[in-house]
């Protein structure tokens, strides 16, 4: 007789091989950044930090008005910005990684995997800080008001909430760094970090995505209400955080001026809102974009 798996054994059979495939691949596929990016050479101002396109005020009369010198300066301040909120985040994610496997038995993959994750979030960090560093930025910080909404979030969250919420964050970032990491116009040094991202953080929004539907299973509709609600928030603080207002007046321009073009930039909006198709058709499968949910989305120019 042919051998059977239990109903009840089937999703521990089915998680532990997702774990088991992303250990795989990281033992396979992994990066160290301490000897794969290229920290000696100088920084190279002919060079953009990140796509021109992907720039707040692409597009704009004041984008028009600009010298190509101070469009480049105003994308690495850009792109320094971006990895320093992505250290925040990530800092998050750990916290709330490492609260989820507490006590858990260390022999199961999903263990593993997650102390393999966090592994590779903490060179992510470093390799984010040390590039922002090279692109000549100071130390980007998110408003106290996020930093402390943060806080809160990286305590209390678990379940759907942490890993939706990770996930929002890892594809926001992917769809823009796969576009930075292609274009010949970006610093060589900050492609490489966004290409070491983009692989790795592949195999983190596998597993976030797999955890989701797992912790969201067997939820109910109150609960469904209440984490769509948290997760749309944390997307909110996440995006909007992303950019740091002082890049503009760091970069030699006018800084209200150049918010306020900003904020009214349709073309940004419109590519945040193209990355994220995939994300949104994801969550809602999950049943995640209610009514409330998507009021944050939409101001967010997500959707």
């Amino acid at each position: 007789m042919g051998s059977t798996v239990r109903p009840e054994t089937q999703g521990h059979t089915d998680q532990h091989d997702v774990a088991g495939r992303l250990l795989d691949s990281a033992a396979q596929l992994a990066y160290d950044p301490a000897t794969e990016v290229d920290w000696e050479t100088p920084l190279d101002k002919r060079f953009h930090g990140a796509s021109p396109e992907w720039s707040t005020l692409y597009g704009t009369a004041y984008w028009a008005e600009m010298s190509e010198e101070q469009r480049k300066e105003l994308t690495r301040q850009e792109a320094a910005s971006v990895a320093s909120t992505g250290i925040w985040f990530e800092m998050i994610l750990q916290q709330m990684v490492l609260r989820d496997i507490y006590a858990k038995d260390p022999t199961d993959a999903r263990f593993q995997w997650a102390l393999t994750e966090i592994a590779e979030e903490c060179r992510h960090s470093i390799m984010f800080a040390r590039g922002a560093e090279k692109l000549g930025a100071p130390a980007y910080r998110p408003h106290r008001v996020a930093v402390e909404l943060g806080r809160a979030f990286k305590t209390l969250a678990f379940g759907e909430a942490a890993y939706a919420a990770i996930l929002v964050a890892e594809e926001v970032l992917d769809v823009m760094q796969r576009d930075w990491m292609r274009d010949e116009r970006v610093v060589p040094f900050v492609r490489t970090i966004n290409n070491i991202h983009v692989v790795e953080e592949s195999r983190h929004m596998k597993f976030a995505r797999d955890e989701t539907r797992r912790r969201l299973a067997r939820a109910g509709r109150v609960r469904r209400e209440v984490n769509a609600f948290v997760i749309a928030v944390a997307a909110y603080v996440i995006v909007t955080s992303m950019v740091n207002k002082k890049v503009y007046a760091n970069a030699g321009l006018d800084g209200e001026r150049a918010l306020a073009e900003a904020r009214a930039n349709q073309h940004h909006k419109a590519m945040m809102r193209s990355s994220c198709s995939g994300l949104m058709e994801f969550l809602a499968s999950c049943g995640l974009l209610t009514k409330p949910a998507l009021v944050f989305y939409q101001r967010a120019n997500l959707i």
